[in-house]
């Protein structure tokens, strides 16, 4: 089981992505599982908050599984993954509850493009936020860069993106790009603590506040869409495939 999922109560739901060995890493498997998931709070109409976190204390999710996704070898399928990644992350924005990442432990690459589609981001103190895609010659090709621009600012997401930087929980606070930080004594308390006032209202009310917050860019799918062609692109590209190999050979 690489997704597990717990009804806390009479509203809330957590989900944890449970691949400890690969650090929480997306593969194709947790890409199904979570579209599972999805559907089953779009159908729900009791659901009113969606938790999501990492199993254990190291990591969030860790982003894409390399090893995995090293099988793609071409643009198409690479276009392909991207765009069933962004269909799905567009469906968890659009959820008509509200949505928590619980930022339980590290999140890199494509952890982050995760979060970033969430309501909320909250953190144990001591997580590590890793923009370091450009490591292996890529970019965010789920979303990332437009949700990324949009919390922290186009300056500060280009640095991060650019020198492909490790921040800490304190810094990416400071930046707009969680919107708390956990005493992480007992993060799923604190987690659950956080979000009791969410729940008072129910899904027609949650449906409609949200989709007026997105209101606001009328070409904004169309942005998200565009980091598709840009991502596959450099996917396939030489320098992406030698420094993959290069990672997942450092141990050998």
């Amino acid at each position: 089981m690489v997704l597990t999922q717990k009804r806390i109560s009479d509203h809330i739901l957590w989900a944890k992505i449970d691949r400890p060995k690969a650090r929480n890493a997306i593969d194709f498997e947790v890409m199904e599982k979570l579209e599972e998931l999805v559907s089953r709070v779009e159908n729900e109409e009791d659901i009113r908050v969606l938790i999501l976190s990492g199993s254990g204390k190291e990591s969030f999710v860790s982003g894409g599984d390399l090893k995995k996704f090293h099988s793609i070898k071409s643009k198409e399928e690479a276009v392909a993954k991207a765009k069933r990644m962004q269909k799905l992350l567009l469906r968890i924005e659009g959820l008509p509850c509200w949505t928590i990442a619980c930022i339980n432990g590290d999140a890199y690459g494509g952890g982050i493009e995760l979060m970033l589609a969430f309501d909320f981001r909250l953190s144990v103190p001591d997580a590590k936020f890793g923009f370091t895609q450009g490591r292996f010659y890529l970019v965010p090709g789920w979303g990332g860069l437009t949700r990324l621009v949009e919390k922290v600012g186009r300056t500060k997401a280009l640095e991060w993106l650019g020198k492909s930087e490790v921040q800490d929980a304190n810094n990416v606070l400071a930046h707009g790009l969680i919107e708390d930080l956990l005493p992480g004594h007992s993060p799923e308390d604190e987690v659950l603590n956080w979000v009791k006032k969410l729940t008072k209202n129910d899904r027609k009310f949650i449906k409609i506040i949200k989709e007026g917050a997105i209101r606001y860019s009328a070409h904004r799918k169309e942005v998200l869409e565009a980091e598709v062609t840009p991502f596959s692109e450099l996917w396939v590209d030489e320098q992406h495939i030698n420094r993959v190999e290069k990672f997942m050979n450092r141990d050998k």
